[in-house]
């Protein structure tokens, strides 16, 4: 099969924004549902084909912000594709595990991806770099308003939307920012923060979202209350908790230089060296020496190089390592091909 060259791009919410180095993306994810059909978990195998095919249409005729959607059949991706779209972010491990027909409407830099037919009809998705949940909003609403405008949607006046997952019901909005704390975490103080989260109402997930690790000291946090909270106030809450985060990461950060820079300089040098020389690396050990690695840069002990954070996470990783590769590769021939490619990407300096 063809390499599809719109997956190999990097995404627009790889992009280091300088202004805002503790916070590496925010998402805005809509939760819809059309009216008077079931849920995709209980549609036949041709009511889900009708469903995705009447979305697809839809999606494939908007016009965002001067752009077409490219809609994809799950149907028409190889599995590594589909694990390539996982490890950008730009669809869920459930839609692939999922039954039924269904797919994903990308945008060209990946910023706008809809999901059909994954635990709701759709999942209206807008994934942008740094911190910018009102600039997400905005355009997941848009998105959202030119969808309405052709497609009825559940909705109740008295609860709002209808979801398959009672936690989505009402506003149907999960709002995340990923963060990277690598500060907080060696001064012991990230599990702490981060607990205290729950009781203010928020999720704290892996990089992958339920049920993953945070390797590489970066976690996701979202919204858990979407019934009788008002979307602008989802937003404002999580945009204070979001100032905490960079606060206490950016304390911990001038403690460490001003009270342990030697240990400090020793931990980030050590992983610049392991990422410039290494033949071979997993995945979980590049994530580690990455973070460290942008810890470096971040606080002017390291040179920086041209790859950003985000993209050399991404792009190291079995799916899309292998697909830029274009070649399937054993475990251990990943950790070759990866430690190479991460060698590259050091020699590359930041003009």
């Amino acid at each position: 099969m063809e390499r599809k060259e719109h997956f190999l791009q990097h995404s627009e919410w790889m992009k280091e924004n300088p202004q805002a180095p503790v916070v590496l993306s925010s998402r805005i994810r809509l939760a819809r549902n059309l009216e008077g059909i079931p849920f995709p978990i209980s549609l036949s195998q041709k009511d889900s084909q009708d469903v995705e095919e009447k979305l697809a249409f839809q999606l494939k005729n908007i016009t965002i912000e001067g752009e077409k959607l490219i809609y994809y059949p799950l149907k028409d991706l190889s599995s590594i594709e589909q694990h390539v779209l996982i490890e950008k972010h730009l669809i869920s491990p459930a839609l692939v595990e999922s039954s039924g027909a269904r797919g994903v409407a990308i945008n060209k830099d990946h910023r706008i991806s809809v999901m059909v037919n994954e635990e709701d009809h759709l999942r209206i998705q807008v994934l942008l770099p740094g911190n910018q949940l009102r600039k997400a909003y905005s355009l997941a609403s848009t998105i959202d308003d030119k969808l309405e405008e052709n497609l009825d949607i559940a909705y109740r006046e008295a609860i709002g939307y209808l979801t398959a997952c009672p936690t989505n019901v009402g506003t149907g909005m999960r709002a995340s920012i990923m963060v990277h704390i690598p500060a907080l975490a060696m001064v012991n103080r990230a599990q702490q923060m981060l607990g205290a989260l729950n009781h203010l109402g928020l999720a704290v997930r892996g990089l992958y979202g339920e049920g993953s690790q945070a390797f590489g000291h970066i976690y996701q946090i979202s919204n858990q209350i979407t019934l009788g909270k008002a979307e602008e106030d989802t937003i404002t809450h999580l945009e204070a908790v979001t100032r905490q985060i960079i606060d206490q990461e950016i304390h911990a950060r001038e403690s460490l230089m001003e009270n342990a820079r030697i240990n400090l300089e020793d931990k980030v040098w050590r992983a610049r060296g392991t990422l410039e020389n290494a033949r071979l690396l997993t995945s979980e050990d590049a994530l580690q020496c990455l973070s460290l690695d942008r810890l470096g840069v971040d606080l002017g002990i390291l040179p920086p190089h041209k790859q950003s954070f985000s993209t050399l996470i991404v792009e190291t990783l079995p799916a899309s390592l292998q697909y830029t590769l274009d070649k399937e590769l054993l475990p251990e021939e990943r950790d070759g091909e990866r430690a190479t490619l991460i060698r590259k990407a050091m020699a590359e300096k930041k003009e």
